[in-house]
């Protein structure tokens, strides 16, 4: 078992990575596009990259932030409870929260396919859509994938 949780952890880690490049790149371009505007030289497709980088920023960075709990918890009211009891609160909201990423990521992919089929791209770069859809599903994927963990480690008592 904890081979599972590591190999989900380094790719859940992995697209994390991902995500911190996305994001510089959509730092330098903004700070590079409003340096060339002033010399009356902006970057054609601003919008469209800082969209497009954003939505993988976002989207990337969701699994290794749920791996870490750096999202905000309000727990107050369970922490009344016994531990059994948060137990099986914890497990209940993972179980909805899997279904709910899978629900996500199977319609992000079949946008996906819809995009890649209709040959839709964006207005100024012509860039296609489908990558990011596909980028952002498989990573609701895994996002269920560190849910399940978070079960495994629930259930073995190694959930802090």
């Amino acid at each position: 078992m904890k081979g599972f949780l590591n190999r989900i952890r380094g790719l859940s880690r992995f697209l994390n990575i991902i995500a911190g490049i996305s994001l510089t790149f959509l730092m330098l371009l903004t700070v590079m596009d409003v340096i060339l505007r002033t010399l009356k030289r902006p970057i054609v497709g601003t919008y469209e990259l800082v969209a497009f980088s954003g939505a993988i920023v976002i989207g990337f960075a969701v699994p290794f932030t749920s791996w870490l709990r750096a999202h905000i918890f309000v727990d107050f009211f369970i922490l009344k409870f016994s531990q059994k009891v948060r137990n099986v609160f914890n497990i209940s909201t993972r179980c909805l929260v899997i279904i709910l990423f899978f629900l996500i990521g199977w319609n992000l992919i079949k946008m996906g396919i819809d995009l890649q089929e209709s040959g839709e791209v964006s207005l100024t770069l012509q860039m296609p859509f489908y990558p990011v859809a596909y980028g952002v599903g498989f990573c609701c994927f895994i996002q269920c994938l560190v849910l399940v963990c978070d079960i495994i480690k629930i259930a073995g008592g190694e959930y802090e």
